[in-house]
């Protein structure tokens, strides 16, 4: 295959491009569901092809297909270097960076392989998830109303070469398993959480997550939230963020903005823009105990990858140091455009997407705070521990996150559930406001969506429990 790849790349220099890039990807999807204890139909999904992607003039082309011998992916080739110079006639500035490329093979090698697991088995982890979840709220009032559970896994195969000399084989094993549970009490309503889990690994890694007892939890959760849960005066208070949300704030407070080709004005009509400007590292928006990283390289990550889709190395990049922006993440290009190199960001989803800049782990770095010395230092405040709803808007400025398994804290001590506490406040103020971090990191898994057409891509998100100090809290009467 890589010969190929090698002369379906000499091919399109030939052709005039400047820049050639020639990948093969193949991708095996297994999936599993369980609709209120049901299982239904599973699926296998096969998705294999080609793609090149081309500069010439400054101007970049991307072209995919699944043709599978050499005269066809040089036909691919032909087409692509035409829609290039077609471009270059309009518009133009694209070049590639001087990044050190790699020659590689990164190859994860799983303890259990995802074709020794039969069906059945799939199915039994799903069902017991489900047996669990129902069975945690025996001696409520409230009942599961629903309870999607789905069980993906992939195995994803790719092999890359391009003319700068970077050369990447490599096998990513990764499994995924989602729930969407509905609580309901005919007399308070209902209640509603998505829960997410992502490894990269082979099935010891769905083992490791115990899905029934994480399910037992997270639906009795939502029957006291029913239950339990009163209202409290709107005001100024303190607040404790779970990691759950600190992850999402980091992702979406720190991660999109830092996106280079946002700032660069790329992805403003896709998946918007960025609050922050040229000139704006370091931009200051907290203490010197803030960090916060971007890690493709953490293994058993659901981001997980050591070298990008530009065969350029991975690598911890500091979105946030000491409380302030520090990093874009960049592929080649967008770094390029702005005077330095890639830090391993290019990431693609499948063979016809092309590789765009993307986050991968993106979490706020410990502390040296236990969560009972910061509820000890709170007189009036709110520990917010999961989310039922958040959103934010294009520039990834002004946000608001709604909490779900939350409770109030009164000098120093949690006083019951609170319900339905609301944070909205701005990027900068949310960072700020942060006086403490804890010790223990937990993360979440997602698919963060971006780019035309739509990529999915997978990441972590995470943190520890964080202190915010005197923002303002609404309560729902």
């Amino acid at each position: 295959m890589e010969d190929i790849l090698y002369a379906v790349m000499d091919h399109a220099l030939s052709q005039g491009a400047e820049y050639a890039e020639v990948r093969h990807q193949s991708d095996r999807y297994d999936r599993s569901l369980v609709k209120n204890g049901v299982a239904e139909v599973s699926s296998t999904e096969y998705n294999s092809g080609h793609s090149v992607r081309v500069l010439v003039d400054g101007c970049m082309a991307f072209g995919a297909g699944n043709g599978l011998d050499e005269a066809d992916l040089k036909v691919l080739a032909e087409r692509t270097v035409r829609a290039a110079k077609a471009s270059a006639r309009l518009s133009g500035g694209i070049s590639m960076d001087g990044s050190e490329v790699c020659t590689a093979k990164d190859v994860m090698s799983p303890k259990v392989r995802f074709a020794d697991i039969g069906q059945e088995e799939r199915d039994s982890v799903l069902m017991a998830a489900y047996d669990a979840a129902s069975a945690s709220l025996d001696g409520f009032d409230s009942r599961l109303a629903g309870c999607y559970l789905s069980l993906s896994l992939l195995e994803t195969e790719k092999t890359i070469v391009n003319s700068t000399g970077g050369s990447l084989y490599s096998f990513t094993p990764r499994a995924s398993m989602n729930a969407f549970i509905t609580v309901l009490d005919p007399g308070k309503g209902a209640v509603q959480r998505h829960v997410s889990k992502g490894c990269s690994s082979g099935w010891e890694g769905v083992e490791e997550w115990d899905m029934a007892a994480r399910m037992a939890e997270e639906t009795s959760v939502l029957g006291r939230v029913l239950r339990d849960a009163s209202s409290f005066k709107s005001g100024k208070k303190d607040l404790i963020l779970g990691p759950e949300i600190i992850g999402l704030v980091a992702h979406e407070s720190a991660g999109h903005p830092s996106e280079a080709d946002r700032l660069q004005g790329r992805e403003a009509a896709q998946a918007g823009e960025t609050f922050l400007k040229d000139g704006d590292h370091p931009r200051r928006v907290g203490g010197d105990h803030l960090n916060v990283v971007d890690d493709p390289t953490i293994p058993g990550s659901f981001g997980h990858y050591l070298h990008d889709d530009e065969c350029v190395r991975a690598r911890r990049r500091y979105l946030i140091r000491e409380g302030s922006f520090d990093e874009l993440l960049h592929n080649r290009s967008s770094a390029a455009a702005s005077g330095t190199v890639s830090n391993g960001s290019s990431r693609s989803l499948t063979f016809g997407m092309e590789p765009i800049v993307r986050m991968a782990n993106t979490f706020v770095e410990p502390g040296d705070w236990s969560l009972e010395e910061m509820l000890e230092d709170v007189k009036d405040g709110i520990y917010m521990k999961t989310f039922m709803e958040w959103n934010i808007d294009d520039r990834r400025y002004n946000q608001r996150y709604v909490g779900l398994e939350s409770y109030a804290v009164v000098d120093g001590e949690i006083e019951g559930m609170a319900r339905s506490p609301a944070l909205e406040i701005s990027t900068p103020g949310l960072w700020s406001s942060i006086d403490a971090l804890g010790k223990e990191m937990e993360f979440s898994s997602a698919l963060c969506g971006k780019g035309e057409p739509m990529q999915g891509i997978p990441v972590w998100t995470g943190g520890p429990h964080a202190r915010l100090r005197a923002v303002p809290m609404e309560g729902v009467q």
